[in-house]
């Protein structure tokens, strides 16, 4: 295949992903979608398999790369249908994360499917935002299987209002958005697939999936053989268990792996549980950021990866688990259990942990006689690991969120919140020749009551350093400046102050302690 006919195709299916979350991003009407970004938009092959995706959501595009098949594969397509799914346990993450398929028919023939998946606050779980303390799926919302929420090119009217509660026009909206880019996606496709044929968009697909194949293998080829252990924990799963092992044994020969997690432990009663699909997102993500930017965001690029997992672990769990947590917290942990394996085989490549936790903030209250009821959720950023390369960054969010912060502004305006302090948690970050990156305190006073959930990790465990590099200081959650713990749930009251210091990343190599007045800089 010619290289550069390949490259603008692979260029093309890319800037299609992009299009679609333009139109998602500007017709939405949550600051969950539009401020936050807090979606992904995607393009399959016939079959279910990625062959593009935007640089949105890692979480997001794993695990519909990991799924995709199966939901495809289960479903009568016709064309200008569009089909919506949640289900965690039938490749999403967790319920709030809502997921519209389109296929796109060329000639009556079924040639690709695009799809858009977007967080929604308010998924009818028993909190307001959707991220409730919970024990079973069923309380964490509406459990949505594979269903069609557009048929003959015409919304399902008895779908569509049961997923947008009337009188909720932000919901509505920020569905309608999801349709809507969809729609454009498979207008953009058909008119490649116009371009080409179908017989070359195959071939050209092929293609693209064979050489992401040969750059993972590469890459993989890099790190010495062996097997490199390594084992985190979580801090608790809300519901009493704490310091949840999760355990990783990374084989690498030549040039494939196989990341084993036996001797992780068991699912638990609380909802840090993980389906196997968010499992794999995580371990595809630390992979991927190996491979050279120039690689295809494509089903070829995880070929050579195999997952191993017990049926029924913490990252494998089985339904009715609940997993709300699991999305957030967990893929975050599990991220750092493949990157401290990787540390052992190529330690220059690797950073130390950064804060490994989203903070998830979510809350709300129903709507009374007097005032329209409200959702309203958060992910917050924290430090980064520093490494060979330099420091870690501060006040951003990474790994498997890659969202933005919510402009205080926007937030103000759209709910009765006043944010009374937002700065960097400055000397957060861990010692070292590097330091690890500072957190960040975000502090909100309620103007009204307000039902609150809080879903937080490394409140008791520090991020680690690497290569002698000291931990970044773990979190902290405060309500009138008491602790009040990594995941709880309570009612707040008008003028009660909520204060979250997100923690720091790790540090990278020996140092002398930095002066603290250095590190304002």
């Amino acid at each position: 295949m010619n290289a550069v006919e390949l490259g603008v195709f692979a260029n093309r299916l890319s800037a299609v992903c992009d299009e679609m979350g333009a139109v998602l991003k500007r017709s939405a009407f949550s600051p969950n979608i539009k401020d936050r970004l807090d979606f992904s938009c995607a393009v399959f092959s016939r079959e279910g398999e990625l062959v593009a995706q935007a640089a949105h959501i890692p979480v997001h595009l794993g695990s519909m790369a990991y799924a995709m098949q199966q939901i495809v594969s289960s479903i009568n397509w016709l064309p200008s249908d569009m089909v919506v799914v949640n289900d965690p346990y039938l490749g999403g993450t967790h319920l709030p994360d809502v997921t519209i398929i389109a296929p796109v028919f060329i000639n009556d023939q079924l040639a690709a499917f695009v799809a858009s998946r977007a967080h929604h606050a308010n998924i009818g779980a028993e909190t307001p935002g959707s991220m409730p303390i919970s024990t079973r799926l069923e309380q964490e919302g509406e459990i949505i299987p594979p269903t069609k929420i557009r048929e003959q090119g015409k919304l399902v009217e008895q779908v569509f209002s049961r997923l947008a509660k009337p009188g909720r026009a932000e919901q509505a909206g920020d569905f309608n958005a999801q349709v809507s880019a969809c729609q454009v996606g498979s207008e953009r496709i058909a008119e490649l697939l116009a371009t080409y044929g179908v017989a070359t968009f195959n071939d050209l697909l092929k293609a693209l999936n064979d050489y992401a194949e040969r750059l993972a293998r590469q890459t993989i080829q890099q790190i010495p053989d062996g097997s490199y252990c390594f084992e985190d924990v979580m801090d608790d799963d809300g519901q009493g268990n704490q310091d949840i092992v999760i355990s990783l044994n990374l084989q690498v020969s030549g040039d494939t792996v196989v990341v084993d997690f036996n001797g992780t432990a068991q699912q638990v009663a609380g909802n840090i549980n993980c389906p196997l699909s968010v499992t794999a997102a995580a371990v595809y993500y630390g992979f991927r950021c190996l491979m050279p930017a120039v690689t295809p965001a494509c089903a070829g690029s995880f070929k050579p990866i195999q997952l191993q997992a017990p049926q029924g672990c913490l990252v494998n769990a089985k339904r009715p688990a609940a997993v709300a947590a699991g999305n957030v917290e967990t893929s975050s942990r599990i991220v750092d259990v493949v990157l401290g394996a990787l540390a052992k085989a190529i330690p220059e490549q690797i950073p130390a942990a950064s804060q490994g936790t989203m903070n998830n903030i979510a809350m709300g209250w129903p709507a009374d006689g007097n005032q329209p009821g409200w959702d309203y959720y958060e992910t917050i950023a924290g430090g980064m690991g520093a490494s060979q390369a330099g420091p870690g960054l501060s006040a951003v969010h990474s790994h498997m969120t890659n969202t933005l912060n919510t402009p205080v502004e926007s937030l103000e305006m759209h709910y009765p919140l006043r944010i009374r302090r937002y700065k960097i948690r400055y000397g957060s970050g861990g010692e070292g020749h590097y330091l690890g990156g500072d957190g960040i305190v975000r502090e909100f006073e309620f103007l009204q009551p307000a039902q609150v959930t809080l879903l937080s990790e490394r409140r008791t465990n520090e991020p680690w350093g690497l290569s002698g590099g000291g931990n970044g200081l773990t979190g902290l959650n405060g309500l009138n400046y008491q602790d009040i713990g990594g995941k709880c749930s309570f009612v707040a009251k008008p003028g009660d102050i909520l204060t979250i210091n997100t923690p720091g990343g790790g540090g990278f190599g020996n140092g002398i302690r930095t002066p603290q007045i250095a590190r304002h800089t």
